[in-house]
């Protein structure tokens, strides 16, 4: 699923708790990580979250179905695109229009994973 059709579903659903039960459907949509992927491991997350790539392809994996999600947006949203380009992104302002209720403790992590896609 792209982040086009992921941000429709979100836009149509009104109610916060099924909003967060399409972003852990996203989670259980990501792709495997291909062995052939530079993975990092993001530090700031309380779950473990690694973001990969393969060249311009991105794939990540969490250990927590919300988190997950929140990886397969990101991921989503940076699929294909440069690094040059990530940078010039405005992550964090299209992630926020998405208009998650999430946690301080998810919303710091998320902050890390942003960090370091801007810093590729």
């Amino acid at each position: 699923m792209n982040y086009a059709e992921m941000k429709n579903l979100l836009q149509m659903t009104t109610d916060p708790v099924m909003r967060l039960e399409l972003v852990m459907d996203f989670g259980t949509r990501l792709a495997p990580v291909p062995d052939a992927a530079q993975c990092n491991e993001i530090a700031g997350c309380a779950s473990r979250v690694d973001i990969c790539r393969v060249g311009n392809r991105f794939y990540g994996r969490a250990d927590s179905a919300l988190v997950r999600g929140i990886v397969a947006i990101l991921v989503a949203m940076v699929d294909g695109h440069s690094p040059d380009e990530i940078r010039a992104m405005d992550l964090a302002g299209e992630f926020a229009q998405l208009d998650l209720n999430l946690g301080t403790g998810r919303l710091g992590g998320l902050n890390s994973m942003i960090r370091f896609l801007q810093n590729l």
